[in-house]
């Protein structure tokens, strides 16, 4: 049923004014970062009061104007969007006490420029999870994609610039080069840009629909959508590393990538739904690519030393299990598919915070030379070892549960390749993060490690935060699948 309902404002609206009160009170940093913490809260809070009606089945709309007949700006929440909204509004809170002792640490410049942007990558993000159809989602998009730039390219170094130009290069040109058209297209096949809500099946192309057009829009969508990072369109988010580590846990866990595979989700279900990608056999195409990409990144994860770059890679290959999990196109399947939006970014967000923690106390990004500093940082190398167990899949941490639905998904479809796939990506993971921990806790110090220690408490708590959440989905797992479960066709 749907409900109209103007509070679907509040997440934007408290997103949307952060970075105006940041800049504001810029010459207060105490106040300029107080301003990221309560609009988070607030954030969060107001995007849970809309929990009680979503879980029974109501889909909540709110539009705000009409640009042509079938195109409008439209908010709505649904099983699918609160995933990622309650994912992005809970992460922004823990991110900006992390953010707090990286940037003091480190002594960083442009501060305030960074959080102003970090703030807007929230709003981008907040935007995404909340849009009722194409273009609102297409129009959050690019705002995720336009301020995340200056985070990149934080350092205006060679280094920092280069890497920011392919980003952008990447992003902005695969949506301007494939999504809008994606965009026409579908607005001249349907007449509408709006998705199909509470529905997984159906979608809105017509019955009459040329299934050629309609499979060449599916592909102009799916290669629009690089945040997703599938192969051949990945190779930004290893270039992206260059940023600072709180961004890369942004771009990797919270705001980009995840509004990347939230997108092509969100278009496979909505948009074309599980009867039209069946019958056009576009979900098998999809899985494959998906698939290739799983082994693949995790394969060139194993050849990096350089921590940042091993976990970009990894994140590579752990983006595309949703994509997997949504193409395989069973109930299954679709449920670990979606599930591990959340899941994969408690868990990445940890490697992430304690990467960067690391770095904080040692100002060493180098895998090699982590010998023996499990036994200096027992409580950062801790959390890392548990997200780690998340990202091989083993219970009772919360990836365990998004392959375990994934696999059934495979089976039940008889999707042998697609399992072995699976099995084969969760051997790797384990070949690339073991030898970090055995290095860290078990291997003798390869040089003098007595004066290093923890990071600040306020880089400290958040990972180890975030870790126990990693543990606590794999054993409560309903947190998240409940939303899956009130979308029609489960």
């Amino acid at each position: 049923m749907m409900t109209e309902s103007v509070s679907l404002l509040l997440p934007i609206i408290f997103t949307g004014l952060s970075p105006l009160f940041i800049w504001l009170l810029r010459k207060n940093i105490n106040q300029r970062e107080a301003v990221s913490f309560v609009a988070g809260i607030l954030t969060f809070g107001s995007v849970m009061t809309f929990v009680p009606q979503v879980l029974k089945g109501n889909v909540l709309v709110y539009k705000l104007f009409e640009i042509l007949p079938g195109v409008e700006i439209k908010l709505c929440a649904d099983g699918l969007g609160m995933i990622f909204a309650i994912v992005a509004s809970f992460l922004w809170i823990l991110a900006t006490s992390y953010n707090v002792g990286y940037m003091r640490s480190l002594k960083e410049h442009a501060q305030t420029r960074y959080y102003f942007c970090f703030a807007v990558a929230i709003f981008g993000a907040e935007g995404v999870a909340l849009s009722a159809n194409v273009f609102t989602l297409y129009l959050f998009y690019e705002v995720i994609t336009v301020f995340t730039y200056p985070l990149v390219a934080h350092h205006q170094d060679e280094e920092g610039f280069a890497g920011a130009r392919k980003y952008l290069v990447y992003l902005m040109g695969t949506s301007k080069v494939f999504l809008l058209p994606a965009m026409v297209m579908t607005y001249v096949l349907c007449g509408t840009l709006d998705f199909k809500l509470g529905d997984m099946m159906t979608g809105i192309f017509p019955a009459d629909a040329n299934p050629v057009l309609v499979q060449i829009t599916y592909f102009l969508y799916v290669a629009g959508l690089a945040k997703a990072a599938i192969m051949p369109f990945h190779n930004w988010l290893p270039s992206a590393m260059v940023a600072p580590t709180p961004v890369s846990a942004l771009l990797h866990a919270v705001a980009v990538v995840k509004a990347g595979v939230f997108s092509v989700s969100r278009i496979l279900l909505s948009v074309f739904g599980v009867n039209v990608m069946t019958d056009l056999n576009l979900g098998f195409v999809t899985a494959c690519f998906a698939a290739f990409t799983i082994v693949a990144a995790s394969v060139i994860a194993l050849t990096k030393d350089d921590l940042k770059a091993r976990l970009a890679y990894s994140t590579v290959s752990q983006l595309s299990y949703v994509v997997l999990g949504v193409a395989m196109l069973t109930p299954s399947s679709i449920t670990g598919g979606l599930a591990h939006i959340a899941h994969h970014a408690f868990s990445k967000i940890t490697l992430f915070f304690a990467a960067g923690a690391i770095y904080v106390a040692t100002h060493n990004k180098k895998i090699s030379m982590m010998s023996g500093l499990g036994r200096k940082m027992p409580w950062t190398f801790g959390a890392f070892a548990l997200a780690s167990l998340s990202m091989i899949g083993v219970p009772p941490v919360c990836g365990f549960v998004s392959k375990w639905y994934m696999i059934n998904g495979a089976v039940s479809a008889n999707y042998t390749v697609f399992m072995v796939a699976l099995l084969a990506s969760t051997i790797l993971n384990a070949s690339y993060f073991t030898p970090i921990i055995f290095k860290a806790f078990f291997e003798a110090p390869t040089y003098d490690h007595s004066h290093f220690s923890e990071a600040p408490m306020t880089m400290v708590v958040p990972l180890c935060f975030t870790a126990m959440v990693s543990v606590f989905l794999g054993m409560y797992p309903h947190v998240f699948i409940q939303f899956i479960q009130t979308i029609k066709g489960f």
